[in-house]
Order: C-alpha cells, then sequence, then structure tokens
C-alpha cells in the first residue's frame, strides 16, 4: 500500500455554511495497480484524488504515504514529497506552448537544478516509456491531443514518482488516443507504480485493476467482474 486514506474527509466552510465534498472515507492505493476512480461531476472524485496526492489537507482522519503519516511532516518534507514520490497528469495536460516535447518534459529536472547529462538521460528515458522518442523536437501546437498527453505523462514519469495521479486525462481525447494513453497508464502499474484515474467515463473500468464510485462525497467499491459480464 503506497498511499491510505483512513476516515478521511474534506469539509469547507462557506458563506452558505459548511459543505462536505467528501465523506469519511479509507481506501488504500497500491502499487503494481491501477485504481479508476469513477464519478459525475461535483461528485467528490477530483477532492479524493487531491486528498491522495497531498494537494489539500484531510478535515479529518488521517493520510499516509508510504507509511508516514502527512500530518506530521515539515513543510519542506511535504514538498519533497510531492516533488519525488507523486507525479501528477491533468485533462488539460497543461504542455509549455515554448518549449518542445523534450523540453517539457526534462522541466521540472531543470527545476531541481541536476547535471545536464542527469537531465538528457532522464529525459529520453521518460519519452521512451510513452513511445514518443521521435516526436521530441515537436511543438504542442505541433501534436495531436493524444500525444500531448502521452508527452505530459512523460513529465509526470520523468522524476521517477512512485504514485501517477490523473485527473480526467481522456476527457479531451478522441476514441484511438484514449485507448493508447489507458494502455500507457496500465503499462505504468504493470511496471510497479501505483497509478489513480479520476473519470466520468465508466467505459474505462476495461483498464483498471481495481474501481471505486464516487457519488455526492461518498466512495463506493465497484465490482468489476460484474460490469465485464
Amino acid at each position: 500500500m503506497l498511499a491510505q486514506l483512513r476516515q478521511a474527509n474534506k469539509i469547507y466552510t462557506t458563506p452558505a455554511g459548511l459543505v462536505t465534498a467528501l465523506d469519511r472515507t479509507t481506501l488504500d492505493v497500491n502499487e503494481a495497480e491501477l485504481l479508476l476512480i469513477i464519478g459525475p461531476s461535483g461528485s467528490g472524485k477530483t477532492t479524493l484524488l487531491s486528498l491522495i496526492g497531498c494537494l489539500i489537507e484531510p478535515t479529518e482522519g488521517r493520510l499516509l504515504i508510504e507509511g508516514a503519516d502527512v500530518s506530521t511532516l515539515s513543510a519542506t518534507q511535504m514538498a519533497t514529497l510531492r516533488l519525488h514520490t507523486i507525479g501528477f497528469v491533468f485533462q488539460q495536460f497543461n504542455l509549455l506552448a515554448p518549449l518542445n516535447a523534450q523540453e517539457n518534459v526534462a522541466f521540472p529536472l531543470e527545476m531541481l537544478g541536476l547535471p545536464r547529462p542527469e537531465v538528457n538521460r532522464r529525459t529520453a528515458e521518460a519519452l521512451a516509456k510513452v513511445n514518443m522518442t521521435e516526436h521530441r523536437r515537436k511543438f504542442p501546437k505541433q501534436l495531436s491531443g493524444g500525444q500531448q498527453q502521452r508527452i505530459a505523462i512523460a513529465r509526470a514519469l520523468v522524476t521517477n514518482p512512485r504514485l501517477v495521479l490523473c485527473d480526467e486525462p481522456t476527457a479531451s481525447l478522441d476514441k484511438d488516443s484514449v485507448g493508447t494513453v489507458m494502455e500507457e497508464l496500465r503499462g505504468l502499474a504493470r511496471g510497479g507504480k501505483a497509478v489513480a484515474v479520476v473519470t466520468h467515463d465508466p467505459r474505462l473500468t476495461e483498464y483498471a485493476d481495481r474501481a471505486v464510485e464516487v457519488r455526492n462525497g461518498q466512495v463506493t467499491p465497484i465490482n468489476l467482474q460484474q460490469l465485464t459480464h
């Protein structure tokens, strides 16, 4: 178990009163597994992903990453955890337009101040993992949606995180690109990484090892065998 939520919830204070974005939830995210988090817009699934990714803190309950309770970590330790353990992939790709594919992937390593040979080696490895080496000199506007998403995945992988979190990574893609990207993500899980994918599309369950559904802030397991028969 790489990430563990234990009776964790998220409650926001608004002018209209308290709003529960996520009810008390106990959930494990495991290595070598693709976990699908399904739910309609506003259901709480992105809140769940944000908790797992240490972007927000639970109002109550605990989050453990690699066995460490994140509430006990200093700001520096938390920043290091996010940088080295967790990789994020978003729906809108978030690629930097002035940079080509290779430079986009290398960007996190440049920010770390790594030596140029190390940056080049790790960038090449990340591009190869998503089969985008031949497109490394192209700029985002020269790439299809599916290719841009694969570059975004490579950028998430370049720091070698153990946990890869994806927020609607296929929502902007055509059917063929959806299959390609999901196969890439499933391949990461087969390689030992913990992969969690938020989606509103139940068709993606065919790529999942395990799935949960989020509705009105409540998380329930999904029986994948029943869905595939």
